[in-house]
């Protein structure tokens, strides 16, 4: 049965049903206050306070459905995209699932350099953007009359190279553990990759996906900004805005205290202890800092 002329009010929502992404992906929905109840073992879930239907597919279906407007809007890695060569709008980088695309080779063995590969068997799950990589390499060096053999294996790959399958892997890295394990290093990074909420070039609701994507910018930016409060001598003001200038501008109130100034304004989480070292070395008091669990910005 065709799911949009089933649902026809309702936006489809593309969502990874398991792997890497899936548990970041329900923090993220709810969240955004898109609330549903998914039944176990069904992979449709119908949004109960918006005119949503979320679909659970594989991650690597996710562009392919967007890509055809089957679904107006999914979750899914850069990576995915890529690979499967779709028309689709890179609508946000949501800042997770992070990781690289990189060929690998045995540890100690031959090969150091990507260039060396050509004419090798390459193993991957990324056939298509193996495969490009490499044929870029081999336009570079138009002598070579050999053409690298790209095989494709849907798991394990870092097996591929002990088992004699292959000379080297292209697959995701994300700590590298499992890597070294298999006796792998890194020689070249094909890709960085990290999980987008991507768009149909005609989506069916447009003002809907627009809502989304302001919702989950909001919770984007409440986990990469706190909110810091401080009191200052209203003549320190030039210094300390220097150090918390805000987003677009900090918020300055006068205080009861003749030439006293109370200053709110958003700090990035990843510079708040140095900020609060500076601002307490410029005279500024009462330094607090408050957790954003969600915002508009």
């Amino acid at each position: 049965m065709d799911l949009v002329n089933y649902l026809p009010d309702r936006l489809m929502f593309a969502v990874p049903k398991k792997g890497r992404l899936y548990e970041k992906c329900l923090s993220l929905l709810k969240g955004a206050d898109i609330q549903f109840h998914r039944s176990n073992r069904l992979d449709i879930a119908i949004c109960l306070n918006l005119p949503i239907a979320l679909i659970f597919l594989p991650a690597a279906d996710i562009p392919t459905f967007v890509g055809e407007g089957r679904c107006d809007i999914g979750i899914t890695g850069y990576d995915q995209v890529h690979e499967s060569n779709v028309d689709v709008d890179m609508g946000l980088d949501l800042h997770f699932g992070n990781c690289k695309l990189q060929i690998q080779v045995p540890r100690n063995g031959p090969y150091t350099k990507p260039e060396q590969l050509i004419g090798k068997t390459i193993v991957s799950t990324f056939t298509n953007l193996t495969r490009q990589y490499f044929e870029r390499l081999e336009k570079i060096k138009p002598g070579e009359v050999l053409k690298t053999k790209i095989k494709y294996v849907g798991g394990s790959v870092e097996a591929s190279c002990a088992l004699g399958v292959g000379d080297a892997i292209v697959d995701l890295v994300e700590s590298g553990e499992t890597m070294k394990a298999a006796g792998l290093q890194a020689i070249e990074t094909v890709l960085s990759t990290s999980a987008h909420l991507i768009v149909s070039r005609h989506p069916s609701h447009p003002q809907l996906v627009k809502l989304i994507k302001s919702r989950m910018e909001g919770l984007l930016a409440a986990q990469k900004y706190v909110l810091c409060n401080y009191n200052a001598p209203r003549d320190k003001l030039p210094v300390l805005l220097k150090v918390t200038p805000g987003r677009r501008a900090a918020t300055v109130s006068p205080l009861d205290e003749d030439n006293w100034v109370a200053v709110s304004s958003m700090i990035q989480r990843k510079d708040m202890a140095n900020i609060l070292d500076l601002l307490k070395e410029q005279g500024a008091t009462d330094i607090l800092v408050f957790e954003i669990s969600n915002c508009r910005v």
